[in-house]
């Protein structure tokens, strides 16, 4: 991805992003500039053929994958994007929450080389980067306060986002998070890892209205999430039905009523919550909100709602570097750049 000219590069800084919380190995280059950040160029290594077959993610294989992935990925970052080592003026790598084992390559490799540069090295929360990714490219600036969603496949997060180190949590989920509960349910439907996007192609196909599952804390105003209940109700339901799980368009009604179940749980509640609060603004992020039937909720609502709302694009959603390296940026030019602990810290709160 080629930098864009309406930066003056003779102003900007140049930052190098390292994602490596779990099963993704990213890298991603960020110009920022005046409070202003341009994707210089982006690559991201996929794991997902070599955790498939055991319908997870392995922490030792992925440990392997990325200490492989990592140097090749900065190197052929920088020849890509015609950037010289010494133009980098920052280094921002992700210090949690995620797998320790992952997080610990990915730190180990950014202070080596911000020792060997000269260079500041800056730890950013994983969350906070998911939390800023629908500003990404965005015309306008951030706004605050907002009301940030995110949901991924470890976490469900409603957060009033008042300014930068500023985030107050209004709800999470109490068992599953959204993205873990639809890879469960896609392996009781027989479908290969990552089962949420597997679902999704299979619910397009189907009824959404065809089966009624239950919903964790159905009421909207009940802000708090649980998903463990829809997939322990799908395991029962398959029991009961055993002999139609042959049947293509019924499993098709499945994972479409399923899906319908989650995705309007977390948009029903995201609104509720908007209202409640007076917010104006809504920004979604994580991986599920790759899924397109949860984008046109939202946007449905949001319009509904006179509400702006802001959703990552799509191949910014799941785990990447771009957002870290911008959330690195953006603080620093706000004068509050997030500062390296002394290690990582796999369950960091938001």
């Amino acid at each position: 991805m080629a930098a864009s000219t309406r930066m003056d590069r003779r102003k900007t800084t140049l930052w190098l992003g390292i994602e490596s919380s779990c099963d993704e190995t990213g890298v991603a280059l960020v110009a920022e500039q005046a409070g202003r950040t341009q994707i210089v160029g982006a690559l991201l290594a996929s794991q997902v053929y070599r955790h498939r077959p055991y319908g997870g993610v392995v922490p030792e294989l992925a440990v392997r994958e990325h200490s492989r992935n990592l140097p090749l990925l900065v190197a052929r970052l920088f020849r890509e994007a015609s950037i010289a080592l010494r133009e980098l003026g920052g280094i921002a790598v992700t210090e949690g929450p995620g797998l320790a084992s992952c997080l610990l390559v990915g730190n180990a490799y950014a202070r080596a080389m911000g020792a060997a540069l000269g260079l500041p090295v800056f730890g950013v929360n994983h969350l906070e980067g998911h939390l800023f990714s629908p500003f990404l490219e965005a015309e306008e600036s951030i706004s605050f306060p907002f009301l940030g969603l995110v949901v991924s496949g470890g976490h469900t997060i409603l957060a009033s986002v008042e300014g930068w180190n500023r985030y107050r949590i209004l709800s999470s989920t109490s068992d599953d998070a959204a993205g873990e509960a639809l890879d469960k349910i896609a392996r009781l439907l027989g479908l290969p890892y990552p089962g949420g996007p597997e679902i999704e192609k299979l619910a397009a196909r189907g009824n959404p209205k065809a089966f009624r599952f239950p919903r964790g804390f159905p009421e909207a105003r009940d802000l708090r999430f649980s998903f463990s209940g829809v997939k322990t109700a799908v395991r029962y339901f398959l029991e009961k039905h055993a002999e139609e799980r042959g049947d293509p368009a019924f499993l098709a009604d499945v994972a479409a009523s399923l899906q319908e179940a989650v995705l309007r749980t977390l948009c029903e509640k995201a609104l509720w919550a908007a209202a409640g609060g007076g917010f104006r603004i809504l920004a979604a992020s994580g991986g599920v909100l790759a899924n397109q039937r949860l984008r046109e909720l939202l946007e449905a609502g949001c319009h509904h709602a006179r509400l702006a709302l802001h959703i990552a694009p799509s191949a910014l959603c799941t785990d990447n570097a771009v957002m870290i390296a911008s959330a690195a940026a953006w603080k620093s030019a706000a004068g509050l750049p997030a500062s390296l602990g002394e290690d990582v810290d796999p369950g960091l709160p938001l």
